[in-house]
């Protein structure tokens, strides 16, 4: 299940991508298969690190080994240890609701971005946020949980603010959101709830199978409620 389009991003053989919070691993994924890329996935929780690396071992590689490369590591996204203008392509998916000082993140994504990179960056969308956090205010006060929530147009100024220039932007998952308002209004219940459990099963059924029905319903949602809004920015040259 990618929220980011990868088309967008005009990989290129030998392109270095850094997947920023990459979670257990779908952009990772989905970028590897994508091409001849060195790709690149850091995260805090070494327990997702290792489920992506799993995912990777349940996936036969049908490539020479030499056309591509992945490699994992737990890292700080204000503190990436990597060097300056170091990746090609960088995706940030999901990640800045959970960072309290997002903008020293955003500092750290500029830095190891090659001038002229591209950067992809997806958050939850405002307003079917914002009904989660009104319905079930444990959604947002787990552990890890989301700490604010985006305006998609004050977001693109703070990146832009910091030396790039946004070219697109478009809404994912408009098959999800229902579900997280159904979570959250069933929040003592959702592990055992009927409605929560069939939802659940509809999700992945359309994930694995991609029955036309459901993406067609999911690319007439998205742009009224899709759970994500997704922004592609390019970094400028430098002065």
């Amino acid at each position: 299940m990618l929220t980011v389009d990868l088309s967008t991003l005009d990989l290129a053989p030998g392109q270095r991508v850094l997947d920023l919070g990459c979670g257990q691993g779908r952009h990772v994924h989905g970028l590897y298969y994508a091409g001849a890329l060195d790709v690149v996935g850091v995260d805090l929780s070494h327990a997702d690190l290792v489920r992506t690396r799993q995912g990777f071992e349940a996936c036969p590689d049908l490539e020479a080994p030499e056309t591509r490369s992945f490699s994992l590591a737990v890292a700080d996204a204000l503190h990436l240890p990597f060097a300056d203008a170091s990746f090609d392509r960088i995706v940030c998916s999901e990640v800045l609701e959970h960072i309290p000082d997002y903008e020293a993140a955003l500092a750290e994504i500029r830095r190891v971005l090659k001038p002229g990179g591209l950067l992809a960056v997806s958050v939850p969308r405002f307003w079917p946020e914002w009904i989660c956090w009104k319905l079930e205010r444990r959604y947002h006060e787990t552990p890890g949980g989301h700490v604010r929530i985006f305006r998609d147009a004050s977001l693109r100024r703070d990146v832009e603010a910091r030396g790039f220039r946004a070219f697109r932007r478009h809404w994912a998952h408009g098959l999800h959101s229902p579900y997280w308002w159904l979570q959250c209004a069933l929040w003592d219940r959702r592990e055992t709830s009927f409605l929560v459990r069939q939802y659940h099963k509809l999700l992945v059924w359309d994930i694995l199978k991609r029955p036309r029905l459901t993406r067609a319903l999911d690319a007439i949602l998205s742009p009224l409620m899709g759970k994500s809004v997704v922004l592609y920015f390019t970094k400028e040259a430098e002065a």
